[in-house]
């Protein structure tokens, strides 16, 4: 009986696509691509930010600009994966009451290697640690360029949260603070680190989720959105932490475009995860609108 009512309560239902032009030809390999209708008792499942992937436990974590945080049982092999619903929170206080409205537009999400989890949002530049339960624990201290920098817009902050093995959490902005060129980005260490990079050179480009590579090099998802009939283009870029000049800006090269011109289905990607050896998933924020999707796709980097 009560394997019956969870399977009522928690279900996903997953729809195959294929987001890729025909005749496709590239240097990543789609291993599968759905559209995600996932159900949690008393929770919407809808305008996901970011995931991340606890690799140890084998839980796959969602969140959304709403401050909810979603679980998911995952399992990921080279040419497939699973997902099992296992449970929907709130984000709250430490007194166990949800956040404050204007506190809910969580972007970033990352686990450190201890399966910790750390939010980051939009506004006033946060990070803040979270318990499995969503309940808060602290907020990070932050560099204090950081703290004192002046964005662009409210709605261009802390879009990307990620876990380095050697450098702790990094972060960036979505777009790059004001008196700054606008393709010129940066990625920032909680010590005080910081590497340079240029974006893509399209009109409102802007970084919607950074990950680490297995190399310890940065994926960085590029997203440029100018209308309903305007360019967008989707860009994943590698940066090398590792080959900066003196002045801490580094190499980087593009993996692959996804461009609404050419052919390729596109969506509002903003979630970008490791999931094992060079493969990743990607998903995209529906933003409560009927005519969007949640998509994820399952890639790999050759």
């Amino acid at each position: 009986m009560k394997a019956l009512l969870i399977s009522l309560l928690l279900f996903s239902t997953l729809f195959s696509l294929d987001i890729r032009p025909p005749h496709y030809k590239g240097d990543v390999r789609f291993i599968k691509q759905i559209e995600l209708n996932s159900k949690f008792s008393g929770f919407n499942f809808s305008e996901i930010s970011d995931l991340a992937y606890d690799k140890k436990h084998h839980i796959l974590y969602m969140i959304s600009d709403e401050g909810i945080l979603y679980r998911y049982r995952a399992r990921f092999s080279k040419n497939d994966f699973n997902l099992t619903p296992i449970s929907a929170t709130y984000l709250k206080r430490k007194n166990g009451k949800r956040l404050r409205k204007w506190k809910r537009d969580t972007e970033g999400l990352a686990l450190n290697s201890k399966g910790e989890i750390f939010i980051s949002r939009e506004g006033k530049p946060k990070i803040t640690k979270f318990s499995s339960n969503g309940v808060k624990i602290k907020n990070l201290k932050l560099p204090k360029y950081l703290r004192r920098v002046k964005l662009r817009s409210r709605n261009k902050s802390l879009e990307s949260l990620a876990f380095h093995p050697k450098y702790g959490l990094l972060t960036a902005l979505e777009w790059p603070p004001k008196g700054v060129p606008p393709h010129f980005q940066t990625i920032y260490s909680l010590s005080g680190k910081v590497w340079h990079f240029y974006m893509e050179n399209y009109k409102k480009n802007g970084i919607s989720e950074i990950e680490v590579m297995d190399d310890g090099n940065i994926l960085v998802l590029e997203r440029a959105y100018n209308g309903i009939f305007g360019k967008f283009v989707v860009t994943l870029k590698k940066v090398f932490l590792n080959r900066c000049d003196k002045n801490h800006i580094c190499k980087s090269k593009v993996l692959f475009k996804i461009d609404s011109a050419k052919g390729w289905h596109i969506e509002n990607f903003e979630g970008l995860a490791r999931v094992g050896k060079n493969r990743y998933l990607m998903i995209s924020d529906d933003n409560k609108n009927f005519f969007e999707q949640t998509l994820l796709i399952y890639f790999e980097i050759k």
